[in-house]
């Protein structure tokens, strides 16, 4: 895979998934408060790795801006990949993480940079790297 591409394999896309996340998954907020991540980590898994979803609410804004959202979610992650990718395959974990908007809304933040986003995007991504290495 490419260090920093993010292929279809990469995406999660099954329903069996998305239920697993959602329902067996633990939550983590940003320290803003904007951000939430969900994940659900699966140890000594066959096809180790991580899977991302990015996820915006409907009442949250008009789908031009959702959609802006969850591009720059997704390019945040993206960049910096290797911070989850390269612990989970070393330590064969399945790793299924969905990014979605907490406090975030297109009322309260019209506009909407990557230099804001993506600090968010990190600091989640660390977060759940520190969990995963508790258990």
């Amino acid at each position: 895979m490419k260090q920093y591409g993010l292929s279809a394999a990469e995406r999660i896309k099954r329903k069996k998934d998305f239920e697993l996340v959602y329902n067996k998954g633990y939550v983590l907020i940003s320290p803003s408060k904007k951000l939430k991540a969900i994940y659900y980590a699966e140890s000594q898994a066959e096809d180790p790795g991580v899977k991302t979803a990015y996820a915006v609410a409907r009442k949250s804004g008009k789908a031009v801006w959702r959609n802006r959202i969850k591009r720059l979610m997704r390019e945040s992650y993206r960049l910096n990949k290797s911070i989850l990718t390269e612990p989970c395959n070393e330590n064969k974990i399945k790793l299924l993480l969905v990014f979605a908007s907490h406090t975030m809304n297109q009322t309260r933040n019209k506009k909407v940079k990557l230099n804001e986003v993506m600090p968010e995007v990190v600091e989640l991504m660390k977060k759940v790297k520190d969990r995963l290495e508790l258990k």
